[in-house]
């Protein structure tokens, strides 16, 4: 069950903002009809592993969508990879009272070490529920609402379909806040279906 603090005002303002990152990723790959809207989709989950006031308790089921707005499965060459990133946009949901739910967003890169095996990075920003300041409840202290996120990823394809990548992530304030920065670290395993 989700924490009473995600069914007040800001879960208006997160589910708003997850609908128009969506929203606006689809009318971004939609411009050719033939192609699909979505390049690939991830589900799985991650679990924190920080310490200290960092830690938060349970795991975290979360789901990833990819948009190849770029053409980014077409580049070839390391600086026309950089220039034509993949777009992500994303949730995860916290199971336990002192976890932070998040819904992200950003640019991905891959490259391919064999035929079946591939790294990721990710940059974006995330905006989540938890506490900014030190109320005295457990879980992490993260001073402002939207927060930078950042990921890398190993993976591997057992098809032209499928894949399963261990993940591992983070988000923080960058100290840009007026706030505590203890940010989130998580990681965690992904089952990814490319279309």
């Amino acid at each position: 069950m989700l924490s009473s603090t995600w069914l007040g005002s800001r879960d208006r303002v997160v589910r708003s903002t997850a609908i128009s990152v969506l929203f606006g990723c689809a009318l971004a790959t939609s411009v050719h009809a033939e192609e699909p809207i979505f390049d690939e989709l991830r589900f799985g989950a991650t679990t924190s592993i920080g310490d200290g006031d960092n830690q938060e308790d349970g795991v975290f089921p979360s789901v990833t969508v990819f948009f190849d707005p770029f053409g980014a499965d077409n580049a070839g060459g390391f600086v026309e990879k950089v220039l034509r990133p993949r777009v992500h946009a994303g949730a995860s949901i916290a199971t336990a009272s002192n976890g932070v739910n998040q819904i992200y967003g950003g640019f991905s890169w891959d490259a391919d070490i064999t035929e079946r095996f591939f790294v990721e990075l990710g940059a974006g920003a995330t905006v989540h529920d938890g506490d900014l300041n030190d109320d005295g409840a457990s879980g992490p202290k993260l001073g402002c609402r939207l927060m930078f996120r950042e990921y890398a990823a190993a993976g591997f394809r057992f098809d032209d379909h499928w894949n399963l990548s261990a993940t591992v992530e983070h988000s923080s304030n960058a100290n840009l806040c007026n706030g505590p920065n203890d940010g989130l670290t998580r990681a965690g395993l992904m089952l990814g279906y490319k279309f």
